[in-house]
């Protein structure tokens, strides 16, 4: 499964902010430190501020925060909420009638089981867990070390 850069983008939004939570990060400097486009991380925030992960504070000092615990987020639930068809193939996605052997194969059913067995090792996961590393990613980033984590 290759998830979408939406989702991708999403992920590493989460991270940062929550490396960063006594402080306010603007999409300016998310782009920067990912090095990815401002257009596309604007897209990106809206969706996590729709889903309650994320707070956007408007005004001169505004930005992005988190808006829950870390150790509150699963990634599973992140990752099924942001991704549009999360079929590994035409059967198991939004066309299942565009495959002449739907419901004939046995490849259905492993696919399914397969895509299963990823959201589960997703839903073992925190964001306080994929953070847990700190001080390697904030180097990463370019994140002062005196900043709290």
């Amino acid at each position: 499964m290759k998830l979408t850069l939406h989702t991708d983008y999403a992920l590493r939004v989460l991270m940062t902010l929550a490396l960063i939570p006594d402080r306010i990060a603007t999409i300016d400097e998310l782009a920067r430190r990912h090095r990815v486009s401002e257009n596309h991380l604007r897209k990106v925030a809206q969706s996590l501020v729709g889903m309650g992960l994320v707070r956007g504070v408007r005004g001169r000092a505004g930005g992005l925060r988190l808006a829950v615990r870390p150790a509150d987020v699963r990634m599973g639930a992140v990752v099924r909420a942001l991704e549009d068809d999360p079929g590994l193939v035409a059967c198991l996605g939004d066309a299942p009638a565009t495959c002449v052997l739907s419901g004939a194969c046995r490849l259905t059913g492993a696919l399914a089981r397969a895509l299963d067995a990823f959201y589960a090792e997703l839903d073992r996961l925190t964001l306080a867990d994929l953070v847990g590393r700190g001080p390697a990613m904030r180097a990463r980033l370019g994140l002062a070390e005196a900043e709290p984590s």
